[in-house]
Order: C-alpha cells, then structure tokens, then sequence
C-alpha cells in the first residue's frame, strides 16, 4: 500500500510519518503530483496559519490537483480547514471541496484550543483556534466554547481537526481504520 504524505512545509508532516512508521507503513512524503496522484492513500496534514499554506498550494499547484484526488484523503488539522470554502484565517480562500467556511473561536475561553478532548468517548489531542461549524458533513462533534465539527467526510475526502498522530490509541486507530478503507 502507497501512502502519501502532501509535503507543502505545514508544519506536521514528520509526526504524521512516524504515525504510520508505528503502523508497519513507510509513507512518502512528496508534493509531486505524479507521485500523489499514483497513491493509494494521501494525508493533507496542516499546523499554521491558513493564508500562506494556500499561497504555497497555490505555488506548487496543489490547490487543484487536491480536489480531484479519486482515492481517498485524510486532511489534519489545518488540513481539514483548507478543505473547505473559505477561512477567517486571514480572510483566506480555500480549496472548496466542504462548502463550509471556518470560523475563529470567540475568546470567550482560553483560545486556542489546546489539549486533550472527547469525541465519542476518545479522547484526541487538539491544537487550533479555528473551526468548522457542525454541518451536513459532519460526522463527529466535539465541544470548545461552542460544538464544532471534529471530524467530516465528503465521498473520498475524510478530515479531522484534531491530530491523531499525537492522540495514542484513540489516533491510532482512526489512522488505522483510514488504512483499512
């Protein structure tokens, strides 16, 4: 099995490796598109801010190589919130395949969001202060000031905003289950 790693310099890309190293699986990590399109499966991983991250997409034409990806694709984190339409991060245009926009949480609590929360009795490891609100596409919720969507799917594309390369077993297994599709 090929798994691709989309290298654009978003911050996770090596954490994710290891992820899958502790799977058995050796990934790739590439921002050829040759060598994603020739992928069984492809992570979009993401740690920063939104504006640059597509303005590098942009650079190595991967903003619309992405969206036409046929097999299935795991967005993280960030990757997850440049799956959708637009972001308030820096007013940012994104790649549209959830027809969402994301939000900044209201500083109402501690932003950002950081540590340990649960998802249907997983507890996952989240790092952001922007999110998804809870939408047709969301198929699971979590609650920080308000309810977001932590994870969503899309026909092949899957995404979460937490990082399961940092969340022990519970990420383990989400890699594991995304493998096994």
């Amino acid at each position: 099995m090929k798994v691709v790693i989309i290298n654009y310099g978003a911050g996770n890309t090596q954490s994710v490796r290891y992820a899958f190293e502790r799977l058995g699986i050796t990934p790739v990590l590439s921002d050829d598109a040759a060598e994603i399109l020739s992928a069984d499966k492809v992570i979009f991983p993401g740690v920063g801010h939104a504006k640059p991250a597509m303005e590098i997409l942009e650079q190595k034409n991967l903003h619309t190589l992405i969206p036409m990806l046929k097999q299935p694709v795991l967005g993280i984190c960030l990757g997850m919130q440049l799956m959708c339409k637009f972001s308030e991060e820096g007013n940012t245009p994104c790649l549209g395949i959830f027809d969402e926009q994301v939000k900044r949480f209201e500083p109402t609590l501690k932003v950002p969001h950081i540590g340990w929360n649960t998802v249907n009795n997983n507890w996952y490891y989240f790092v952001h202060s922007y999110y998804v609100p809870v939408n047709e596409f969301t198929t699971e919720q979590c609650n920080y000031i308000t309810n977001f969507s932590a994870a969503m799917k899309k026909g092949n594309f899957y995404a979460v905003q937490y990082h399961p390369e940092k969340s022990g077993k519970g990420g383990e297994e989400l890699l594991q289950k995304f493998i096994a599709l």
